[in-house]
């Protein structure tokens, strides 16, 4: 495992979700917040695709994967929707994030 401090993890849930409701992301934003390591996580919705995604950013490598391989892929399941996850190292990232004004490195 990796020495990260932090990790982002990009997901996107490949289901089309025309709606995007509170009926539909309030109960799932309860849920994450009970994910051990999880920092915060950004909504994102496929423009013309209705996709449903985030990017997360929690603790460490290890807290990261335990989510993308538990509960992320257990939520596209239960829709069945495809799953695509990606980690990036945010520590790597952080001098030129910074140069861009990034609100992750306040």
């Amino acid at each position: 495992m990796s020495k990260s401090k932090r990790v982002f993890l990009y997901g996107e849930l490949q289901s089309n979700v025309p709606n995007f409701t509170p009926e539909i992301w309030e109960p799932v934003n309860e849920r994450l917040k009970t994910v051990p390591g999880l920092i915060r996580k950004t909504w994102l919705v496929g423009m013309n695709t209705n996709t449903l995604g985030g990017l997360y950013e929690f603790e460490n490598e290890e807290t990261a994967w335990d989510f993308a391989t538990g509960p992320y892929v257990e939520e596209g399941r239960a829709i069945n929707a495809s799953v695509t996850v990606k980690l990036f190292d945010v520590d790597r990232g952080e001098l030129p994030s910074r140069g861009m004004n990034s609100p992750h490195y306040d």
